[in-house]
């Protein structure tokens, strides 16, 4: 140990802290900020900063002291106040306490986190079931860890922020395509050189716009290029397919995917995500997984609450059978009112109303809120450039009622902004 390391730390040797110099590091964000000042300004409130204080249901909060319809919250399937599910979680908290304070390669891996896994595979039917902390994190454990170097990722140009952030976080090479376009995937595919492994990154609904993959053309196209798959079913779990599954499912292309990746904080009404698989080696992604073996687990309550739910979920039939009744009704009666859509059907329970420019977009946003009924405003980078929106999430809960004063609300609020005439 040299001389230097043995000096014992003194306070008096630190150099006091100068914000004048050298440059901002928050600088970078200056156009953004005094974007968003600029739009303040005007009188409207900001959209990324609302309030709930207090939520009734799955489909109603107290928003500015106002009862508030609630269609932007990707609760799909209600899960977020059945009884049984939250049943669950308290009796979790009494018998397991608030937390597990420990990774799940440590002391982090309760029973309940062994039987939120059994219900995944028991949902999924597969061997293999792997639950992290957040859906975010799956994604960033899954694409970091499996595609080394020499390898390849293959994605779509619109994939979600945590795919991206993953294939960063890892050293594959990665190899975007146009935005479900079956021909520049197969066509990417066929510039590769034959050596390395290829892992092709699909989405079953794309979360942005509610439109969904092509899985099957491009599966196929993607399994005759010798490539491994991902599907990310955030968006499809529980009401695509006959089990719920997802879009993979009703594609008919279970048998073909190697991993699908998922989150809790969609249709399972809680928060976390997973990866399921058949591939016999997949255990070995508990020892090798960063973002699994570095960051402490689900909470007791947590787990229990989402393996209730899957459970529930497998014979969710009659509430998919809504949930599509209600997502078919609204995007029908938004097209007659003379709003433009991102999808010409509803292909999802997320439905895009577009419109031209931020500023119309927020005070849209505003109108809707002061009708009574919440969305999700859009905006680059979130979503492709020059292009703003309100996304809508519909929920299996909704009811027929609120479905059709939905629909009266955006008629007022767009003649009062002048979106519609």
């Amino acid at each position: 140990m040299t001389e230097a390391a043995r000096t014992p730390y003194d306070p008096a040797d630190e150099v006091p802290m100068d914000h004048t110099v050298g440059r901002d590091l928050f600088s970078k964000f200056d156009p953004l900020i005094n974007e968003r000042q600029a739009l303040l300004d005007t009188g409207v409130r900001d959209p990324f900063a609302l309030v709930m204080e207090k939520v009734h249901s799955p489909t109603l909060a107290t928003i500015n002291a106002k009862k508030t319809i609630l269609l932007g919250t990707y609760n799909y399937m209600g899960m977020t106040f059945d009884p049984d599910v939250i049943a669950a979680g308290k009796r979790a908290l009494d018998e397991y306490g608030s937390g597990t304070t420990g990774s799940r390669v440590l002391n982090g891996t309760y029973q309940g986190h062994k039987e939120c896994e059994e219900a995944l595979k028991e949902f999924y039917g597969t061997r293999h079931a792997m639950v992290f902390s957040t859906g975010y994190q799956a994604n960033l454990g899954l694409m970091s860890t499996i595609a080394g170097k020499e390898d390849y990722i293959i994605l779509d140009a619109d994939s979600h922020a945590s795919i991206y952030d993953g294939c960063a976080l890892g050293n594959a090479q990665i190899v975007r395509f146009r935005h479900n376009s079956v021909e520049d995937l197969e066509k990417r595919l066929r510039r590769l050189p034959p050596e390395g492994g290829r892992l092709v990154v699909l989405e079953g609904v794309y979360s942005m716009l509610g439109d969904i993959a092509p899985l099957k053309e491009m599966v196929a196209v993607a399994k005759a290029a010798g490539a491994m798959i991902v599907v990310d079913e955030a968006h499809g779990m529980g009401f695509f397919g006959k089990h719920g599954r997802g879009v993979f499912e009703e594609a008919g292309v279970e048998d073909d995917i190697d991993f699908v990746v998922g989150t809790f904080s969609k249709s399972v009404g809680t928060v976390g995500g997973f990866v399921v698989s058949n591939h016999p080696k997949f255990d070995v992604m508990r020892l090798v997984c960063r973002p699994y073996v570095f960051t402490a687990s689900l909470p007791p309550s947590v787990v229990a609450t989402a393996a209730t739910s899957i459970r529930k979920l497998m014979h969710a039939g009659n509430k998919r059978g809504h949930l599509w009744e209600n997502s078919r009704r609204l995007h029908l009666g938004l097209r007659e009112l003379g709003f433009t859509l991102a999808t010409p059907e509803a292909q999802s329970a997320i439905i895009a109303v577009l419109l031209p420019d931020q500023n119309t977009t927020v005070r849209m946003w505003q109108a809707l809120l002061e009708q009574g009924v919440y969305v999700n405003m859009a905006r680059p980078p979130a979503t492709p450039a020059g292009m703003y929106l309100l996304r809508c999430s519909l929920c299996a809960d909704h009811t027929d009622e609120q479905v059709g004063q939905i629909l009266g609300m955006f008629e007022a609020a767009g003649r009062a902004t002048g979106c519609i005439a």
